[in-house]
Order: structure tokens, then sequence, then C-alpha cells
């Protein structure tokens, strides 16, 4: 049990240090994250339990303070311009079972358990990697696309309504 002065508050600030060595990135016990130019991180996110990879997204300082904060996922939508608590439409939260960030601290890869039908994609999918693009010896038989997964789990339109799509051409 933790005492008083021991526990962190929930949604008390996020520290963010300062990157001072290659050592303290690499080696060292605190979290210095280096977000690109566009002030983004690129955010692997797989299921908890099969491991499958659910999508790709990328988190600002806020999108990743709110994650570690609240133990659910955020996300920043390049497409929205807008900060994306995963689920907040849709129902299909994303748990956050661990956070792990990289060795130099450029991406994060969070392993979640998601809500609801356990979809992850807006297009209605489980996961957003559902088509599988052909390489070496598999091109014989041409380039088009294989849908890995064979139905959607949940209907968009539905869900979403008529809310813009965060695809742009």
């Amino acid at each position: 049990m933790h005492s008083k002065s021991e526990t962190v508050q929930l949604n008390a600030p996020v520290r963010f240090a300062t990157r001072i060595s290659i050592e303290q990135v690499e080696e060292g016990q605190v979290l210095a994250p280096k977000f690109d130019r566009d002030g983004l991180l690129t955010c692997v996110t797989t299921d908890t339990h099969s491991g499958e990879v659910l999508m790709l997204g990328y988190m600002n300082a806020e999108a990743l303070e709110k994650t570690i904060q609240t133990g659910e996922a955020h996300y920043w939508s390049r497409s929205r311009r807008i900060l994306w608590h995963k689920g907040a439409t849709s129902g299909l939260v994303q748990q956050v079972e661990e956070l792990r960030i990289d060795d130099d601290q450029d991406a994060v890869w969070l392993r979640v358990s998601v809500s609801g039908s356990g979809a992850s994609c807006h297009v209605g999918y489980r996961s957003c990697f559902y088509r599988e693009v052909p390489v070496g010896s598999q091109r014989i038989a041409g380039d088009r696309l294989l849908f890995t997964e064979s139905a959607k789990t949940f209907d968009p339109v539905e869900v979403y309504g008529d809310a813009p799509n965060p695809t742009k051409l």
C-alpha cells in the first residue's frame, strides 16, 4: 500500500524531462519524449490479449499526457487537427493496459483492451490493418489488396452518423 505522499493523483500533471544526454534518453528512468517537427510521436496500438496490431496513430504532448493520466488512449488527429479520445463517439474506448516508449523516446506502443465490439477502425473492421499487400511470389496472382478480415464488427453509419470521415484524399 502506498502512503499519501507516494500515491500519484489521477489527472496530476505529467512531467516530461528535458533531454540532456543520450545515456539519459536511452538508459535513464525519466520520460523525455522527442516529438517530431509537427510536435508528434508515432503510436502503435495492439490488442493486449492477441497482440494484433489495431492501429497506428500519433500523439502530441497533450494526448500523451491525457493517456498517462486517464489510462485511456488519446491521440492527435492529423486530418481533423484535434485531440481525439478514442471511443468518445463510438463507445469503443481503448483501455491502456501497458504503455511503452522506444529506445530514443520518439515512438510509443500501447497495449489496449477495447470496449464494445473490440474494434478500433473507423471503417468498421477490428483492426485498421485489414488488408494485405502482396509481396514477392504472392504478386503472381496480381497486386490487388487482400482482405484479412471477412466482415466488419460494426456499421460506421450507425455509430458515427453523418460525422465527417477522418480520411482525407
